[in-house]
């Protein structure tokens, strides 16, 4: 279990900013940051960071939350998971990690001595004067890559022979750890030997750029090649190969600001692309392509995932293993066929590398790709084997039963093959799924993966998420965000001072109650236009307590006598006034979220502060005037619905009483309207 120490200490090491600038291209407005969601498709930013309180909201979608939320959302994770995976990111152990309940060696552990080998097997093919070592560097020369490159991807030779072995344990790490790493096995007499012998070494490394597995080459293909041409590391508790990619560390960047990926299929070709300048291409290592490689794609490549394919039959079941993926993901899947069955790193040593640009920017839709490979097998002027295409691409189909691409691939089968489209996909209906269970749905589909669907069922329970936040409700947000435009329109001076009783005909537009509670999911549509002015102005209150806790507290008194409309905003902001004179912004959040687990949401929804020309102290001034102009109209026609209730033709004590309310009330409303409109 994950103590509440460990995730303040995550929470507080986690740059919220730099988290969503991985994927995200944010620009500033003032303090804060703005830009185009990540969850769902806008053209307009909408999605906004207030990086000072780690907290963020996006105004088209309604998720918002901190930095555990965000993750969540990204990742797929459920709340624990989320604070794993950024201490991982942040380098911090965990207290569950320490305990006894945990089997087998630390993972910072592992990943040190990962570390250590490929340093180890760095130092071997720059110096070593074994003929290995030299015939290592020769193969390595052959395609282009120096001693600077080598150096720049980690590359390596393993002598094998116990020589690592014996270099990790002088450097203190034990049998257990490097048999759990993958780096030695167990050999006669409980002795260990090399996992790796004789062999150009290829580092894997995770997406923060530490060494996590290694594939190794053989160099002659007269020798002894166990296991094939490349031997990669087994699945350990730090790599697995159905989730990791190779190069994707240095890849990532490239990947969001073009929004492409490039797949090829070698560590060599990538390294090669790489080289020319495409610098956003990556590899899997042993496997085709998973639903856990698409979901890592799919965070940053937005628009293209280029598959680099050869021509033969090998390329085209590649291509066909990929169509299960398809509409699962926000990109377009699209292929390139080299020339001449070339691969790429063949095809860069003897083209100049905008002629490979030049190619992939004339992809070949990956569909169209694998529906012509298809259909050149078939005879299709023999009704029999229209038939059988027909049945041989429903099967090909199948995993996108449900998806919105269906009835396009549909159309263009039936187009092709001169068939009703409705019985192309009765036969796909009909056909067996063939896709793995842990495909993850496109986005703003209906489908939900298992890791998805974790994480939803973390949020909905926030109080088992330790505080974390979750997202608001969209309805509640479009309505924050329509009311934040009639800031700077409403007519604060409308009234007549003379009649204080002039808005109480319009009692019946809100309920008679003495105060509302508009909890997270609920439709703010249903309250009056002022509960709803009113709800806004708290979520901007807050926001602004959250960002300048000391310059606020001053307001408490005030503070204290407007009746909000949602109480968990009241129990927000009491929240964070409590907090002792110089609490920094984040451990002020970090307050409001152990009373209210969606605080970060509700504190993310303020915009007045990027996007008010208002000085902090006229902001302020502006945001308590308009809460406690709407507290007291709301009071007036309360007051004015128990005066109805109770109407006789000779008023009582309690009912002049009430009038006598109403009516100070009244000249406080026309002051704080005269107020208001000289402030917008």
């Amino acid at each position: 279990m994950i103590s509440d120490e460990d995730k303040e200490r995550v929470r507080q090491a986690s740059d919220l900013l730099q988290i969503v600038g991985e994927t995200v291209e944010l620009k500033q407005r003032g303090r804060d940051f703005w830009g185009c969601c990540p969850f769902h498709k806008e053209k307009s930013p909408s999605f906004h960071v207030v990086p000072q309180n780690g907290i963020w909201h996006c105004f088209g979608c309604g998720e918002g939350g901190d930095v555990f939320a965000y993750i969540m959302k990204r990742e797929g994770l459920d709340f624990p998971d989320s604070i794993r995976y950024l201490a991982e990111k942040a380098g911090i152990e965990l207290s569950e990690e320490r305990g006894a309940a945990r089997r087998g060696p630390k993972r910072n552990r592992l990943i040190e001595c990962l570390g250590e080998a490929e340093s180890f097997y760095s130092l071997q093919l720059m110096r070593g004067k074994s003929d290995g070592a030299a015939e290592g560097r020769s193969y390595l020369g052959g395609r282009g890559f120096g001693s600077a490159v080598c150096k720049s991807w980690g590359l390596g030779y393993a002598p094998g022979h116990g020589a690592l072995v014996a270099h990790l344990r002088s450097k203190g790490f034990t049998n257990q750890e490097m048999v759990a790493a993958n780096l030695a096995l167990d050999g006669r007499g409980n002795n260990l030997r090399d996992r790796f012998f004789d062999r150009v070494m290829f580092p894997i490394h995770d997406e923060m750029g530490r060494t996590i597995a290694f594939s190794g080459r053989v160099l002659t293909q007269g020798k002894p090649a166990q296991g094939g041409k490349y031997v990669n590391s087994s699945e350990t508790a730090v790599f697995s190969k159905k989730r990791h990619l190779f190069a994707f560390d240095r890849a990532k960047e490239s990947m969001a600001a073009t929004g492409k990926a490039i797949i090829c299929e070698g560590y060599t070709d990538v390294m090669a692309m790489h080289q020319a300048g495409f610098t956003n291409t990556v590899a899997t290592m042993g496997t085709a392509l998973t639903a856990e490689h698409v979901k890592l794609l799919d965070r940053f490549a937005k628009r293209q995932i280029i598959c680099l394919f050869d021509g033969d039959a090998a390329g085209q079941r590649a291509a066909e293993r990929v169509v299960q993926f398809m509409g699962t993901t926000s990109a377009d899947f699209v292929c390139v066929v080299l020339p001449d069955n070339q691969d790429p790193m063949e095809f860069l040593s003897s083209h100049d590398p905008k002629e490979m640009e030049e190619l992939l920017e004339r992809p070949t839709a990956l569909m169209s790709f694998v529906f012509e490979k298809r259909l050149a097998g078939y005879d299709l002027a023999v009704p029999g084997q229209r038939v059988d295409c027909m049945r041989d691409m429903a099967q090909l189909l199948a995993p996108l039963k449900g998806s919105y691409l269906l009835d396009q691939y549909a159309q263009s089968l039936s187009n092709s093959l001169s068939v009703d489209a409705g019985e192309i996909k009765r036969l796909v209906s009909e056909a067996k799924v063939t896709r793995p269970d842990d495909v993850a749905p496109a986005r703003g589909g209906s489908r939900t993966s298992g890791r998805a669907a974790s994480g939803q069922r973390a949020q909905a329970r926030p109080a088992q998420r330790g505080g974390s936040a979750s997202a608001a409700a969209p309805a509640a947000t479009a309505v924050v965000d329509d009311d934040l435009d009639r800031f700077a329109g409403y007519d604060f001076a409308e009234g007549d001072p003379d009649d204080p009783y002039a808005d109480m005909g319009q009692a019946a537009a809100a309920p008679a109650a003495t105060s509302f509670s508009a909890a997270p999911g609920v439709d703010l549509g249903a309250f009056s236009k002022d509960m709803r002015m009113q709800n806004a102005a708290e979520c901007e209150l807050l926001a602004m307590i959250a960002s300048h806790p000391d310059t606020m507290r001053p307001y408490s008194e005030r503070i204290a006598s407007f009746s909000w409309v949602d109480r968990s905003h009241e129990n927000v902001a009491w929240a964070m006034l409590a907090t002792p004179q110089g609490t920094s912004p984040m451990e002020v959040v970090a307050a409001a979220e152990a009373v209210e687990p969606q605080a970060a949401s509700i504190l993310a929804q303020g915009r007045l502060e990027s996007e008010s020309t208002l000085t902090h102290a006229q902001r302020a001034e502006f945001l308590l005037d308009l809460i406690e102009l709407c507290s007291c109209e709301r009071e007036v026609r309360r007051i004015s619905g128990n005066l109805t209730a109770a109407s006789s033709t000779v008023p009582d004590e309690d009912s002049r009483a009430l009038m006598q309310t109403a009516t100070e009330l009244q000249k406080r409303i026309y002051g704080l309207r005269k107020r208001l409109s000289g402030s917008v």
